[in-house]
C-alpha cells in the first residue's frame, strides 16, 4: 500500500522537479568522510557553539586565505 502524499508534499515535489537543474548549477557540496570519533567531536563542538557546518567551512576558508 503506497503512502498518500499531502498537498504540501506534492507542491514541494513539483517545485523540486522544476528547479532541480537550477539548484544544481547554483550550489555544490563537499562529499567527505571523517572517522566517527572525529565527526562526533566536531559536531558536538559546533552544536555547543551554535555554529552551522557550512559556517565552519566558510570561517576556515577565510582564515586560511588570510594566512
Amino acid at each position: 500500500m503506497e503512502k498518500q502524499l499531502t498537498p504540501k508534499q506534492k507542491a514541494r515535489q513539483k517545485y523540486e522537479l522544476l528547479h532541480k537543474e537550477e539548484r544544481e548549477k547554483a550550489t555544490k557540496q563537499f562529499n567527505t568522510r571523517l572517522p566517527v570519533k572525529e565527526y562526533d567531536e566536531i559536531t558536538s563542538f559546533l552544536k555547543s557553539k551554535g555554529i552551522a557546518k557550512v559556517d565552519l567551512i566558510r570561517i576556515g576558508y577565510q582564515t586560511l586565505k588570510e594566512q
